[in-house]
């Protein structure tokens, strides 16, 4: 049985002061031994939010890594260097990566590959946009995202993949559960063709204005595992009662 997966992407907010006051009420909160839980917080942040969550459930991710071991590559953190570091995760491919950096499937294969050496347990994102969804390309664009990012890799044993329609990222909006759970069911299918994966044993968690209200029913899909959670994770009772309905 797959255990559920609920991550905090904090992206580009926080203070030294509410990164206490979150991972604070957290530690103390957070005692379900039914699912994993993580935070991933914004680079300057990472030690801090380590230390806070030594002794508690919650364990700690990147929101990215460099395809590089290391090297003359300015503002580039190496996933050596986060693993050194203590972290666990690291989110790869993530809409707002490929959006405002242009990252390409083959860079965040790159990046996969340097996550999965440095022993980092990598979280793949794919998901397609308003107009692609509209046109009826959605599977395609999911499908071309999986192949470009896994293909090439012969161990994928604790691959994590989030799907995160990108029209529902911070805007309100949220795949109905059935839409949700059919991409979901669509995703694990094209994870069978892929060497080194067992597609029923690999976690697929869904990203895109998860909320208190909303994450019953997501978790109530057979294919979907947890969740990618943006703004919710910033609150800590919004964040722990998403963990909740994982369990």
């Amino acid at each position: 049985m797959r255990q559920p997966l609920v991550a905090g992407n904090w992206k580009m907010h926080g203070s030294r002061e509410s990164v206490v006051a979150l991972l604070g009420a957290l530690s103390t909160s957070v005692k379900c031994d039914a699912v994993d839980v993580a935070v991933c917080p914004a680079f300057v942040h990472l030690p801090q939010a380590l230390e806070l969550s030594a002794s508690s459930p919650v364990s700690v991710g990147a929101q990215d890594c460099s395809a590089f071991d290391e090297g003359a590559y300015t503002g580039e953190v190496a996933a050596a260097m986060l693993a050194d570091l203590g972290c666990e995760w690291v989110i790869l491919g993530h809409s707002e990566r490929r959006a405002y950096h242009h990252e390409s499937d083959a860079l965040v294969s790159a990046k996969l590959s340097a996550a999965i050496a440095a022993g980092l347990r990598p979280i793949v994102c794919v998901g397609e946009t308003r107009t692609q969804r509209e046109s009826g390309e959605a599977e395609a664009i999911v499908a071309a995202q999986l192949a470009g990012a896994l293909a090439e890799h012969g161990n994928l044993a604790g691959l994590v993949v989030a799907y995160e329609p990108v029209w529902a990222i911070g805007t309100g909006l949220t795949a109905t559960p059935e839409q949700a759970q059919d991409m979901h069911a669509y995703i694990r299918a094209e994870l069978a063709s892929i060497p080194g994966l067992d597609e029923q044993a690999t976690r697929l968690l869904y990203g895109g204005s998860v909320k208190p209200g909303n994450a019953d029913e997501l978790f109530a899909q057979v294919d979907i595992d947890g969740a990618l959670v943006g703004g919710a994770a910033l609150v800590a009772e919004d964040f722990q009662a998403i963990v909740n309905a994982a369990a």
